[in-house]
């Protein structure tokens, strides 16, 4: 894989429609397409900010609605089994989620439940709003770019994945305290960080940004 470093824009360049800058440390560059497979890269702090792939609309496609089916069936399942001294216990996501139901707790209840479940179902509905008209080459759907304006503003708190590696944290720390069994839903949020991974690798935001600017003229 090629790095293609985006030379720095002189001072008092005044096209600002190719103007593009770098969102971690505002270097501003004049964009331009790199080829498929290949990167455009800040010189500045080395953050990618072009990586074009081809197909990459469907595959986002298939990964996010992977990630809806696996958020939603995760909610209900149970996620652990706690046993120690004959009592046991199952807990799903969702009664994690709503543990604090009284008083001033109850906020907590809320943000948990929005961070690790309503934030990352609502990004993956943008998503797939923003994403299915452009890989069909269609007009795009009305709002769109506020739409996808606002998943990536919703991103930073999108927690599911999180929720998921900070369980594994504690676990680690109660091993010794109880018998620990894993739920469906343990493995689904297993599942579920590989392909946010995976995911956040194909989305190459500024070629959606093109796209929609594209079919939108």
């Amino acid at each position: 894989m090629t790095d293609l470093d985006h030379t720095p824009l002189p001072y008092g360049a005044s096209d600002l429609s190719e103007l593009m800058a770098c969102p971690h440390c505002d270097a501003l560059y004049r964009a331009r397409t790199p080829g498929w497979n290949e990167r455009a890269v800040c010189a500045r702090c080395h953050l990618v900010l072009i990586a074009p792939k081809r197909k990459a609309g469907i595959k986002i496609i298939a990964l996010t609605l992977a990630m809806l089916v696996l958020l939603v069936a995760a909610t209900f399942f149970p996620f652990l089994d706690i046993s120690v001294q004959g009592f046991g216990n199952k807990a799903s996501i969702l009664d994690s989620a709503t543990a604090f139901q009284s008083g001033p707790m109850a906020l907590l209840s809320v943000a948990v439940a929005a961070m690790i479940l309503v934030i990352p179902l609502l990004r993956m509905m943008l998503v797939l709003y923003v994403l299915m008209p452009i890989v069909r080459d269609e007009t795009p759907f009305p709002h769109a770019r506020r739409a996808f304006r606002l998943s990536q503003k919703l991103k930073p708190w999108a927690m599911a994945e999180i929720f998921a590696i900070g369980c594994a944290v504690a676990l680690v720390k109660v091993a010794d305290l109880a018998t620990i069994g894993f739920g469906p839903a343990f493995w689904m949020f297993s599942a579920l960080v590989v392909i946010v991974i995976f995911n956040d690798r194909y989305l190459c935001t500024w070629s959606v940004w093109k796209s929609l600017e594209t079919q939108n003229s």
